[in-house]
Protein backbone atom coordinates (compact mmCIF):
# COMPACT_ATOMS: atom_id res chain seq x y z
CA UNK A 1 0.00 0.00 0.00
CA UNK A 2 2.94 2.41 0.86
CA UNK A 3 4.71 1.63 -2.21
CA UNK A 4 1.73 2.08 -4.41
CA UNK A 5 0.87 5.80 -3.12
CA UNK A 6 4.62 6.70 -3.12
CA UNK A 7 4.59 5.68 -7.50
CA UNK A 8 1.87 7.67 -7.49
CA UNK A 9 3.16 10.52 -5.23
CA UNK A 10 5.98 10.23 -7.27
CA UNK A 11 4.61 10.27 -10.74
CA UNK A 12 2.35 13.70 -9.86
CA UNK A 13 5.21 15.45 -8.18
CA UNK A 14 7.45 14.33 -11.60
CA UNK A 15 4.46 15.62 -14.07
CA UNK A 16 4.57 18.81 -11.76
CA UNK A 17 7.97 19.68 -11.41
CA UNK A 18 8.13 19.06 -15.73
CA UNK A 19 5.27 21.26 -16.32
CA UNK A 20 6.70 23.87 -13.82
CA UNK A 21 9.62 24.04 -16.02
CA UNK A 22 8.88 24.30 -19.60
CA UNK A 23 10.54 27.09 -21.29
CA UNK A 24 7.34 29.91 -21.61
CA UNK A 25 9.38 31.65 -24.23
CA UNK A 26 6.52 31.49 -26.27
CA UNK A 27 3.98 33.76 -23.81
CA UNK A 28 6.94 36.20 -23.77
CA UNK A 29 5.58 38.27 -26.60
CA UNK A 30 1.95 38.34 -24.88
CA UNK A 31 3.46 39.14 -21.67
CA UNK A 32 5.35 42.01 -23.35
CA UNK A 33 2.40 43.25 -26.04
CA UNK A 34 0.84 46.17 -25.01
CA UNK A 35 1.52 50.27 -25.46
CA UNK A 36 4.05 51.99 -23.18
CA UNK A 37 4.67 54.94 -22.65
CA UNK A 38 8.29 56.98 -21.02
CA UNK A 39 11.84 58.28 -21.88
CA UNK A 40 14.27 57.90 -24.38
CA UNK A 41 17.49 57.97 -23.02
CA UNK A 42 20.99 57.88 -24.88
CA UNK A 43 24.31 58.63 -22.42
CA UNK A 44 27.08 59.18 -25.57
CA UNK A 45 30.39 57.96 -24.35
CA UNK A 46 31.74 61.53 -23.86
CA UNK A 47 28.99 62.14 -21.64
CA UNK A 48 26.83 64.13 -23.42
CA UNK A 49 22.88 62.94 -22.39
CA UNK A 50 20.00 63.42 -24.34
CA UNK A 51 16.62 62.15 -23.47
CA UNK A 52 12.74 63.01 -24.72
CA UNK A 53 9.07 61.17 -24.10
CA UNK A 54 8.66 58.12 -26.05
CA UNK A 55 5.73 55.93 -27.26
CA UNK A 56 6.14 52.23 -27.90
CA UNK A 57 3.65 49.19 -29.47
CA UNK A 58 4.70 45.84 -29.35
CA UNK A 59 1.75 43.90 -30.93
CA UNK A 60 1.26 40.18 -30.37
CA UNK A 61 2.16 39.24 -34.25
CA UNK A 62 5.57 40.59 -33.94
CA UNK A 63 5.55 43.84 -35.03
CA UNK A 64 6.32 47.33 -33.24
CA UNK A 65 5.86 51.18 -33.55
CA UNK A 66 7.83 53.39 -31.86
CA UNK A 67 6.96 57.17 -32.01
CA UNK A 68 9.20 59.69 -30.76
CA UNK A 69 8.33 63.62 -30.14
CA UNK A 70 11.77 65.52 -31.33
CA UNK A 71 14.02 65.49 -34.23
CA UNK A 72 16.01 62.15 -34.23
CA UNK A 73 15.90 61.57 -30.29
CA UNK A 74 15.11 58.93 -30.91
CA UNK A 75 14.63 58.27 -33.98
CA UNK A 76 11.56 56.25 -33.70
CA UNK A 77 11.19 53.07 -36.33
CA UNK A 78 8.36 50.07 -36.91
CA UNK A 79 9.06 46.98 -38.04
CA UNK A 80 9.34 43.39 -36.41
CA UNK A 81 10.98 41.93 -33.54
CA UNK A 82 12.22 38.91 -31.48
CA UNK A 83 12.60 38.10 -27.69
CA UNK A 84 13.70 35.64 -26.05
CA UNK A 85 13.84 35.73 -21.96
CA UNK A 86 16.47 38.23 -21.25
CA UNK A 87 17.13 40.35 -25.38
CA UNK A 88 14.66 41.88 -28.10
CA UNK A 89 15.76 42.17 -31.20
CA UNK A 90 14.26 45.08 -33.17
CA UNK A 91 14.09 44.76 -37.37
CA UNK A 92 13.36 48.51 -38.04
CA UNK A 93 11.94 48.22 -42.09
CA UNK A 94 12.05 52.08 -42.96
CA UNK A 95 14.58 54.04 -44.90
CA UNK A 96 16.69 56.55 -43.76
CA UNK A 97 19.09 59.47 -44.53
CA UNK A 98 22.13 59.29 -43.06
CA UNK A 99 22.76 62.45 -41.30
CA UNK A 100 22.26 61.30 -38.40
CA UNK A 101 23.05 57.99 -35.39
CA UNK A 102 21.42 55.66 -36.66
CA UNK A 103 21.79 53.81 -33.16
CA UNK A 104 18.82 56.38 -32.26
CA UNK A 105 16.52 53.97 -34.05
CA UNK A 106 14.46 51.30 -32.76
CA UNK A 107 15.99 48.11 -34.30
CA UNK A 108 19.04 45.68 -33.32
CA UNK A 109 19.17 43.75 -30.16
CA UNK A 110 18.35 45.39 -26.80
CA UNK A 111 18.37 43.46 -23.13
CA UNK A 112 15.10 44.20 -21.27
CA UNK A 113 13.56 43.42 -17.62
CA UNK A 114 10.05 44.13 -17.02
CA UNK A 115 8.77 45.22 -13.55
CA UNK A 116 4.65 44.79 -12.89
CA UNK A 117 3.95 47.26 -15.63
CA UNK A 118 7.60 48.77 -16.58
CA UNK A 119 9.67 47.88 -19.29
CA UNK A 120 13.52 48.61 -19.25
CA UNK A 121 15.04 48.41 -22.60
CA UNK A 122 19.01 48.88 -22.97
CA UNK A 123 21.89 48.78 -25.60
CA UNK A 124 25.41 49.50 -25.65
CA UNK A 125 25.82 50.13 -29.48
CA UNK A 126 29.19 50.24 -31.31
CA UNK A 127 31.39 51.64 -28.39
CA UNK A 128 29.12 55.05 -29.35
CA UNK A 129 26.48 55.02 -26.29
CA UNK A 130 24.03 53.34 -23.68
CA UNK A 131 20.46 53.93 -25.18
CA UNK A 132 17.67 53.19 -22.90
CA UNK A 133 13.75 53.46 -22.76
CA UNK A 134 12.42 53.30 -19.32
CA UNK A 135 8.55 52.38 -20.53
CA UNK A 136 5.28 51.98 -18.34
CA UNK A 137 2.49 50.14 -19.61
CA UNK A 138 -0.29 52.49 -20.87
CA UNK A 139 -3.83 51.78 -21.96
CA UNK A 140 -3.14 54.25 -24.81
CA UNK A 141 -3.80 52.76 -28.53
CA UNK A 142 -0.86 53.74 -30.51
CA UNK A 143 -1.37 51.65 -33.69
Amino acid sequence: MKTKFGNILFVVLSILSLIACQNDDDNINENLSGNYTGLFTVTYSDGTIFSNPVMVSLNTNNTYECIGYDYYIPAVGSGTYETNTTTINFTDQNIWTADFDWNLILNGTYNYTVTRDSLLLSASKNNVGLYEYQLVKTELNIE
